[in-house]
């Protein structure tokens, strides 16, 4: 096939919000002889998901490897076009005319770049979008020294002076300008054309405003565009401007360059916008020593912070912003889609540092020990697991390396910690970083709200291993008791179940026993009725329930504890000794398990845990459900775009 005469390049980082509307506006163009390349710089959404189907070459580089230059000479080098149109992912073309319109000046040899109009839209900024207003006229140009600021939010070049001259990769902004003004040098033309305008959306908060505004002024002083000594002039420009933008505001003539409404509510706007831009501008042009440190360059780029609820004390519970950490070799990066309420959560508000529930716990941290997500990135050494795979993740993490995991035994790792303990952030996050041997892939046909009671399954797993590995006889039919219908009780009675044991499930919740009706398992309301069965699961926890499980249940009889932990009591062994009874502990799930476990999640009917899915900010909502025991599970969702 003949090469495409013209490739959009789009860069890419979190753009699942713009890029849709984006490509497929790209799909109504009028002009049709094009190809698509997007680079994506890391990206924690969807963007690369929701590109992957519809563009022609989706090239990624590593978000700490990004600059401007640098993620457009990737992509340039791996278009096929003689022309390459740049265009940011939250843009959108006003029309379907705009790429035509946009590569037609690149047809005369003599042009090296042409660069098409900005408007804001209903969500920009007012001062913002008087910027653009001034930057961006509607009389098409021919750029003289020393005006170079073309963009590269809406720009088009020529790929064999592109060859010639690759895209300034230090720079941390105005690569454009910087590769206009070179090529302006030379003769040739920049062309402004009006004709090709797009929407251009930047919505964010003033920090990031002022951070733009930054980078530009250390790359205008790097190009020599401006020096240290336009800084004051800079600040005058800002403040000339702020008067200007009142004056728009206030006058009742009708604006056409202004698509909000405009509302003496956008006084503090004005200031807000003009004293973060003038900040950043100043202090880009007299500083620039935050750019050397590298993890204030990243922050200069990138957004990489999310939604969690932190814990930072009793009753100190709230939605807040955190930061995302790097990801290190051997670990990946998962965005949250469904994680579990437990019975320890549920507690948080009211509970100290020393209750048994939160043994060792500190604040401030992320709770969650119950998810499920989808691979976003992954770490070097990282195997078995790739981007974009959906998992469920263990809540235990083991060191892999103790003699203990060396052996098989990693419940017992002396390094272990948890999701939300020591400093590892839980599934109350919408991103999280574990080690890759804690994921696990899951089906894709495997509802994700499911997957999230892999950890609980997994662990009444073991306990029901532990239990029948314990029986003397040969696998037969048990007559098997379980105390307490909560998560793991249902499970547990559901894993003997399937098995093709008898099972009767004991709990005085009268709701949640209904929840085995057609089920064949049978339910009663009092724990006393103990005699008779070959196996008691005790599953509440309670000290109470576990003294009646021993006292009342039948000689020989096997005895799970299952809903550790228990609280202290006084009792005596005569009672297990003098009857040959058996009690088994167990606590927590390893690897094996969740092996075990995620077919079950497909086979077994799991609809009971899936009444109760709230959204993140309702946490403190579904804590309280979960102490009143209003449903048999909360789920929480962090991901939007899932139903």
């Amino acid at each position: 096939m003949n090469a495409p005469e013209t490739s959009v390049l789009i860069r890419t980082f979190n753009e699942e919000k713009h890029l849709p509307a984006l490509l497929a506006s790209l799909g109504e163009q009028e002009y049709k002889d094009f190809e698509i390349v997007l680079v994506d710089s890391g990206s924690l959404d969807r963007t690369r998901e929701i590109a992957e189907p519809i563009v022609q070459k989706l090239l990624r580089i590593k978000s700490q490897d990004f600059t401007f230059g640098y993620s457009l000479n990737v992509g340039c080098e791996a278009s096929e076009g003689r022309f390459i149109a740049i265009v940011s992912a939250h843009t959108l073309p006003v029309d379907d005319k705009w790429l035509g319109k946009l590569v037609e000046p690149l047809r005369h040899e003599n042009t090296a770049m042409s660069y098409g109009r900005q408007v804001g839209v209903a969500s920009s900024k007012y001062s913002e979008i008087q910027d653009l207003g001034r930057m961006f006229g509607k009389r098409s140009k021919v750029l003289r020294p020393p005006d170079y600021y073309a963009n590269n939010a809406n720009s088009a070049v020529r790929k064999q002076l592109w060859q010639q001259h690759i895209f300034d990769e230090t720079l941390p902004g105005l690569e454009d300008a910087e590769w206009a003004k070179y090529w302006m040098g030379k003769g040739y033309q920049v062309v402004y054309e009006p004709d090709a305008p797009l929407y251009h959306i930047h919505e964010e908060n003033w920090q990031q405003v002022k951070r733009r505004y930054y980078r530009e002024a250390l790359a205008a002083k790097w190009i020599g565009a401006k020096s240290p000594k336009t800084a004051i002039k800079e600040a005058a420009r800002e403040v000339l401007y702020t008067i200007f933008d009142f004056g728009k505001l206030f006058t009742p003539l009708p604006s056409a360059d202004a698509p909000r409404k405009r509302d003496l509510g956008m006084s503090s706007e004005i200031l807000k916008f003009r004293i973060h831009k003038g900040l950043g501008t100043v202090q880009g042009l007299l500083d620039g020593a935050v750019m050397q440190d590298p993890e204030s360059r990243d922050a200069m780029y990138f957004d990489r912070s999310c939604r969690a609820v932190v814990v930072r004390g009793p009753r100190r519970a709230s939605l807040a912003t955190i930061q995302l950490p790097d990801i290190k070799p051997g670990e990946v990066l998962i965005r949250t889609a469904y994680c579990g309420v437990t019975d320890r959560d549920s507690i948080i508000p009211e509970a100290s540092g020393g209750n048994r529930h939160l043994s060792g716990q500190s604040y401030p941290f992320v709770p969650g020990l119950e998810m499920s997500g989808r691979v976003v990135s992954t770490g070097p050494n990282v195997i078995n697991v790739q981007d974009g795979d959906p998992v469920v993740v263990e809540p235990m993490q083991s060191c892999g390396s103790c003699e203990n995991c060396l052996n098989g035994d990693s419940t017992n790792c002396i390094d272990r910690t948890y999701l939300g303990r020591r400093g590892n952030t839980g599934g109350y996050a919408e991103l999280i970083v574990v080690p890759w041997r804690s994921a696990h892939i899951i089906p894709v046909n495997l509802d994700l709200k499911k997957a999230a009671l892999g950890a609980p399954m997994a662990m009444a797993i073991k306990g029901i291993n532990r239990l029948t590995n314990s029986w003397s006889s040969a696998p037969e039919v048990k007559n098997c008791a379980v105390v307490g219908a909560g998560t793991i009780g249902h499970l547990a009675a559901k894993l003997l179940e399937n098995l093709g044991h008898s099972v009767t499930v004991f709990d005085k919740n009268k709701d949640r026993l209904k929840l085995f009706d057609g089920s064949g398992i049978a339910t009663s309301e009092t724990s006393e009725a103990l005699s008779g069965f070959d196996a008691i699961v005790e599953a509440t926890g309670n000290a109470v329930e576990l003294d009646t499980v021993l006292h009342r249940s039948p000689p020989g009889a096997t005895i799970l504890l299952l809903g550790i932990p228990y609280g202290t009591r006084e009792f005596t062994f005569e009672s297990i000794a003098a009857y040959d009874k058996t009690v088994v502990g167990s606590i927590g799930s390893a690897s094996q398990d969740f092996i075990h476990a995620i077919p079950l999640l497909s086979e077994l009917d799991l609809s009971a845990f899936m009444t109760r899915v709230i959204p993140l900010e309702d946490f403190d909502l579904g804590w309280e459900e979960t102490r009143q025991e209003k449903h048999l599970k909360v789920l929480l969702k962090l991901d939007d775009n899932l139903p």
